[in-house]
């Protein structure tokens, strides 16, 4: 049976969608959410520890977001968390059209409603954290027909299925990590979208074309401002870019990168301290 790392982190205040945003920038293959703790699990070979994830961490104390914190590490076989993990995941009504639905879950469809079947496994994207709704609830907001689609940091796929099931006529999803592109293969044939959606492993450098209607982005604050231009450059003369993973406080430094690319901020939301942000190019305004 393998075995896996699991660290067990508490911290005051006890916010998990803060901690979970600078958990996955390490090497890790999951987060489990309970009540007053996060579980975090690597695979055993990884040189990770708990020094390592405290180094991390303390970056939210210098921004004053976490007071405190604690990480305790332990080795656990993958079936006693992953079984745990399962039950935690519900169905999620991101708005009254889009319906994420793990497979393991059941679910009967209003008319109208686009339902998501998610295997999310170790991938991020399940619909639980709020930078996922709020890229959800925008993809619903601004997919028109025919539109040409680039997630960039696509986890499970969520986000290109969400847009070629609401009218995209195809997508490309790229990832850096193995488990997404194993994980974003099988989510698009459940969902019946394999045909419409590109699953590769790599990132936005990987990607020739530069015509794309919609480009879709969930990463964190650094790798947005490290790859705007990349992204900027992939746009279509009218397309639009839609990028979370942020925080209320890195509005300012993302509207200023990308301002000066060109692009116009013509749209926000917010959900906690997590915000989505659209732009387009200057000449389109709207």
């Amino acid at each position: 049976m393998k075995k896996y790392k699991e660290f067990t982190i508490t911290a005051e205040p006890f916010n998990a969608e803060i901690l979970s945003s600078i958990l996955w920038e390490l090497e890790i293959t999951g987060i489990n959410e309970e009540v007053n703790c996060l579980k975090v699990f690597a695979d055993e070979s990884t040189n990770l520890n708990p020094d390592i994830i405290g180094s991390f961490l303390k970056k939210l104390q210098n921004e004053r977001l976490l007071f405190s914190f604690a990480v305790e590490e332990n080795i656990v076989e993958e079936k006693n968390w992953n079984e745990e993990w399962e039950k935690s995941i519900n169905v999620i009504e991101v708005s009254d059209k889009i319906i994420i639905k793990p497979t393991f879950r059941d679910y009967e469809a209003k008319p109208g409603q686009v339902i998501i079947s998610i295997d999310p496994k170790m991938s991020f994207g399940t619909g639980e954290h709020s930078t996922t709704k709020l890229m959800l609830q925008f993809v619903e907001k601004y997919v028109k027909k025919g539109m040409k689609v680039l997630d960039v940091g696509s986890g499970t796929g969520i986000l290109a299925i969400a847009a070629i099931k609401l009218g995209a006529v195809s997508a490309i999803a790229v990832d850096n990590d193995e488990w997404c592109l194993g994980n974003g293969k099988e989510n698009c044939e459940l969902n019946k979208v394999a045909d419409k959606i590109d699953v590769r492993l790599g990132v936005v450098q990987d990607i020739p074309d530069k015509d794309y209607d919609l480009i879709l982005a969930n990463i964190q604050k650094n790798v947005l401002i490290e790859i705007s231009t990349e992204l900027v450059n992939r746009m279509a003369e009218r397309g639009m870019l839609i990028l979370s993973g942020l925080l209320d406080s890195d509005e300012n430094d993302i509207k200023e990168e990308y301002e000066r690319l060109e692009l116009n901020m013509i749209d926000k939301q917010q959900m906690g301290e997590w915000i989505a942000i659209a732009f387009v190019k200057e000449s389109h305004r709207s």
